[in-house]
């Protein structure tokens, strides 16, 4: 099984944009995925306007939690 399944989904609200005007919109919400790793470095791993995941400094996202009905609409969400 995945384990992202397992997992609460994540969101957070872009606040900047700056270096990446093309994949990111400020004050839009965007899907965090879990890495470790990349929080180690100050970075968050983010579903982007590319539709695929993508590094991004954490100073760029403020983490929010969605009700469920929002969260369960956004993930149906094509």
């Amino acid at each position: 099984m995945n384990l992202l399944l397992k997992e609460k989904p994540q969101f957070a609200v872009c606040v900047q944009n700056e270096d990446y005007p093309a994949s990111l919109e400020q004050w839009k919400i965007y899907r965090v995925l879990p890495d470790e790793k990349a929080s180690r470095h100050k970075l968050v791993r983010v579903i982007d306007e590319s539709g695929e995941d993508y590094l991004y400094p954490e100073t760029y996202f403020v983490p929010i939690k969605l009700p469920q009905a929002a969260a369960e609409a956004f993930l149906a969400a094509p």
